[in-house]
């Protein structure tokens, strides 16, 4: 469900970790900023010279703190006080640009803006005849720190044809099984196969980054934009170095802080955020295992907000004794809202008594960290002629999750299918590339359950409740078997699963429902009630109305073809009917 995010010694064995209160309220005295943090020790002790582009790429105590600056400026900030940059201009017209030929090397069909998970569009979207160049501001490199997922999820990529099925083993750095759901001492929920591969990002982006290459790729390393006006016959990019390049459309793939996203979105604060800190250490003897969420503690307050932890584990491929482990939390973006930096002196001192060993004895190879913006109305619509949103930056990835790979890995076929046709049929005004991101029912619905995981400051729920409520469902979920537990724990959610999820629930825990109601609210009840209904539609348009279309439109005009054929794969991915198990 949930999915990705040096070398230093071990901590002094003389230090105190710090003690948590039985009230749930951390003490006021000593104030943190007395002293350097516990954090700062560790991860000035690390080497950053590996840093990368992209979520959980940076390693450093100073990028930890630019993070922290950013994300409270994202708080704190009302509209009023902070101006948008424009990137992104309209200019009517013709951009003069007669003979795309007079400008071979900097014209292309396709410009692909960020090269983390850009490479993997761009890489499909060559491979069917496109003219394609990606502009990164870094190096097109993954970092050090694996990515967690599925095999079904990475098969996807075969399937495209980006990657063969030999290329996969060989980025495959783990493999591992069982893995466990659990919450506060109330069970444990066994299953297999989900996220139980640890990929090596280094390796996959290295590889599918010579293969963009081999098939007549153009790569812009070390290119900033500043700049994107958008003409009636092409976009123009233009970058911080003084050079320009041309296309036909550009995709965004900066993710979520991406600069084209915040002037759409006008710095509004996102609906939701995922917290996530964590780090790769050496030095755990039981390591055969994964948690994909994993709560040992009811939810509590920090600083001035009340915070629900959870947890996940997964064995690294460095060393047979290597573990990464990940603490997040879902907040507001408001103020009060704890720093990253609070929540890593949170996890060092939860760590021992998670996963069984005192910090002594760890080995701490790396630190990772992240912020992950989500917001209601997503998959985002284009805002612009010629820019289409992908990945991160197009919010398609779900609510509860941090990380956009399995996300990306799902839509790639639908998404370089859609892209092509665009292309190929000159469609790509606003209006049709909002086609290539629909309204998705199954992705709106996933914001109950990121509400229902978030902690509230003003409640009259128990603090144990979220943890109840979790288990319930999992408990739940694992006795209606794998068609029901399976594709919700790989963020896929169906109609059919979900009805018999919540009928099993209100039919034998009934007494649970006035707590959800105070829990998540009777607004995000309402909400999620009328994308609940256009997931019954969109399943049962998908299953019965898609047969019955399809045939017909081959017949249809270029622009009908295209209509239909996004309309189509609205109805199977917004339904999460494309979700197939695999054996």
């Amino acid at each position: 469900m949930l999915l990705q995010i040096q070398h230093i010694h071990p901590f002094p064995a003389s230090h105190r970790t710090r003690r948590i209160d039985d009230s749930n309220t951390r003490k006021s005295s000593p104030p943190r900023a007395a002293l350097p943090s516990r954090t700062k020790k560790i991860m000035e002790k690390i080497s950053s010279s590996n840093e990368v582009g992209g979520a959980g790429g940076a390693y450093s105590y100073d990028a930890l703190k630019r993070l922290d600056q950013a994300w409270t400026s994202l708080f704190s900030t009302s509209l009023e006080e902070e101006k948008v940059p424009e990137v992104v201009s309209r200019v009517p017209g013709s951009s003069m640009i007669l003979d795309m030929e007079e400008h071979a090397g900097r014209a292309f069909d396709v410009l692909v803006c960020g090269g983390t998970l850009g490479i993997f569009v761009a890489t499909a979207l060559i491979s069917r005849g496109v003219s394609v160049a990606i502009v990164e501001r870094n190096l097109i490199k993954g970092r050090e720190q694996e990515w967690n997922i599925s095999r079904k999820e990475l098969l996807e990529l075969v399937d495209v044809g980006i990657l063969s099925k030999e290329e996969i083993e060989n980025i495959v750095a783990v493999e591992f099984n069982p893995n466990r759901c659990g919450f506060e001492k109330k069970g444990d929920i066994w299953t297999e196969d989900i996220l139980n591969l640890g990929v090596s990002p280094a390796k996959l982006i290295e590889t599918v980054k010579r293969r963009f290459i081999s098939l007549g790729g153009v790569v812009f390393e070390g290119k900033a934009i500043c700049g994107i006006h958008i003409y009636d016959d092409a976009a123009i990019v233009h970058l911080t170095n003084g050079d320009s390049l041309y296309s036909r459309l550009i995709i965004d793939s900066m993710g979520n802080f991406s600069p084209i996203v915040k002037q759409i979105r006008s710095c509004r604060k996102p609906d939701g955020v995922c917290l996530v800190v964590g780090s790769c250490s050496r030095g755990f003897d039981e390591n055969t295992s994964s948690d994909i969420i994993f709560s040992c503690s009811s939810s509590k307050k920090i600083e001035d907000t009340q915070l629900q932890y959870f947890w996940e584990a997964f064995p690294a491929g460095s060393g047979p004794t290597d573990r990464t482990t990940y603490l997040f939390t879902y907040v507001q973006a408001k103020p009060g809202s704890p720093k990253l930096e609070d929540l890593f002196e949170d996890y060092w001192d939860l760590l021992p008594s998670y996963q069984g060993v005192p910090i002594e004895r760890l080995e701490i190879l790396r630190v990772i960290y992240g912020i992950f913006p989500t917001y209601r109305d997503s998959p985002l619509p284009a805002a612009f002629d010629r820019i289409l949103q992908v990945g991160d930056a197009s919010g398609i990835q779900s609510p509860v999750s941090f990380g956009g790979f399995g996300s990306m890995s799902r839509h790639l076929n639908r998404l370089s299918n859609g892209i092509c046709d665009a292309v190929t049929g000159n469609f790509l005004d606003a209006y049709n590339l909002s086609m290539l991101n629909p309204y998705m029912p199954n992705l709106s619905a996933s914001w109950l359950f990121q509400r229902a995981m978030s902690a509230k400051d003003h409640t009259e729920v128990s603090p144990t409740f979220i943890n109840e409520l979790l288990y319930l469902n999992f408990q739940t979920m694992q006795k209606l078997g794998d068609a029901v537990i399976r594709p919700f724990l790989q963020d896929v959610i169906q109609f059919e699963p979900l009805v018999k999820t919540l009928g099993s629930v209100m039919l034998t825990q009934p007494q649970i429902l006035p707590s959800i109601f105070k829990q998540v609210g009777l607004e995000v009840i309402l909400d999620w009630s009328l994308h609940f209904f256009m997931l019954g539609l969109y399943t049962f348009l998908a299953s019965y109305i898609d047969p019955v279309v399809r045939p017909w439109i081959k017949y249809l005009p270029k622009r009908g073809k295209y209509t239909w054929n996004r309309r189509l794969e609205a109805w199977k991915y917004g339904s999460g009917l494309d979700y197939k198990q695999i054996n």
